[in-house]
């Protein structure tokens, strides 16, 4: 374990151009946590891998200065096999991205993850990106073959007009990218639940590919929210359900396409404010059901407080309204395979009566919408 004080000052490690600040050089059963890495605006990456590495924790660090350029990364896996990650309670701002797992030529699967409780803001491109996965040339020993799920959860992912890149460099907040086609891992998936999406002026807050849970997150969009379509793979079984969004823009606030023969693409018991059209769905065995849908202006007549800052913003839904329809609960089959599936986005057991992410009406018991973690 390289660790710092549970209390005080947390020791500081400054960046440089011509190393990276932390290097897991196959590595196993490493914990780094309470260290404060300080990027300087430099060249170098504040966490990132050489050779295989597994049974990793990075928790309750504190990264900044890495933003320099985009291509300036917190944590990065890019080059390697990665497994049996824990990226816990980090604070990551103002990075080039966030955090990078994988490669760009789907060499390096990051497999079996447990990403949660993290705080991302400003970055100018990702706050987190997992990349594809080609079928694997080698499986190092140890690393898991059957199926596994990268679970994404209770984190805030949010990005500033000021920070933001734009045109050909625009990123989203969170994409996730396709298992391998073929062979070890070809069914492997991400659950990502419970996390709060804020803003993106240039691009979608989600995009994936793949196998996909999506459920119980709250999203505040200038634009799109929920993009799933083909990136680099192929959209294979997808379930996106009981989320709240609320969008301001025009475009279409949840839209999935493309995916292919066999699979599945559900879309239901989701709460969908938008100034553009709420839901579009389009598959091989597709559907949308069971969704509450409305203009962005009408926002209002059904959450507390969907225009205030944050702060002051509340997305719980007011009492009385469509979001919770007794006589028509959301329909479960197929869902209770996920993790933490019937609990709401304030982690407390769903009543199927409700549409979007909270299980309730009127006060807001649980956590206030914030840029700051989750509690």
């Amino acid at each position: 374990m390289i660790t710092g004080p549970d209390t005080g000052p947390r020791p500081i490690l400054y960046g440089r151009n011509t190393h990276n600040t932390i290097r897991l050089s196959n590595a196993s059963y490493v914990v780094i946590r309470r260290l404060e890495v300080n990027g300087r605006g430099r060249d170098g990456f504040g966490v990132a891998t050489q050779g295989p590495t597994h049974h990793i924790t990075i928790e309750d660090n504190h990264f900044h200065g890495l933003d320099g350029d985009q291509q300036i990364v917190g944590i990065s896996t890019t080059g390697q096999p990665t497994w049996n990650w824990t990226i816990r309670r980090n604070r990551i701002v103002g990075a080039g991205t966030g955090m990078y797992l994988g490669s760009s030529t789907g060499d390096s699967p990051f497999v079996n993850g447990l990403i949660e409780n993290n705080l991302v803001v400003d970055t100018i491109g990702y706050c987190i990106q997992i990349k594809h996965q080609l079928p694997w040339a080698s499986v190092p020993s140890g690393m898991p073959t059957g199926k596994t799920s990268t679970i994404i959860r209770n984190n805030v992912f949010a990005k500033s007009a000021a920070a933001s890149s734009t045109g050909d460099s625009a990123r989203p907040n969170l994409l996730v990218g396709d298992c391998p086609p073929s062979g070890p891992g070809s069914t492997n998936g991400f659950a990502i639940y419970g996390n709060f999406f804020h803003r993106n002026p240039t691009e979608s807050l989600f995009q994936g590919e793949g196998n996909i849970a999506f459920y119980d997150n709250v999203m505040v969009a200038d634009g799109a929210a929920v993009r799933v379509q083909t990136h680099n793979g192929s959209v294979r079984d997808v379930f996106i359900f009981n989320n709240t969004v609320i969008s301001s823009g025009g475009s279409t606030a949840i839209a999935v396409s493309g995916g292919i023969a066999g699979t599945t693409q559900k879309v239901i018991g989701n709460a969908v404010f938008s100034a553009g059209a709420p839901i579009s769905v389009s598959g091989a065995t597709a559907s949308s059901s069971q969704n509450v849908s409305d203009s962005f202006a009408n926002a209002a007549s059904y959450l507390v407080n969907p225009t205030g800052a944050l702060g002051a913003m509340d997305l719980f839904p007011k009492t009385g309204t469509a979001l919770k329809q007794a006589g028509s609960p959301v329909t479960t089959t197929g869902l209770d395979g996920f993790a933490d599936w019937n609990r709401d986005f304030n982690g407390h057991l769903r009543d199927p009566a409700y549409r979007g992410a909270y299980s309730g009406e009127g006060t807001n018991p649980g956590w206030r919408l914030a840029l700051d973690f989750k509690a």
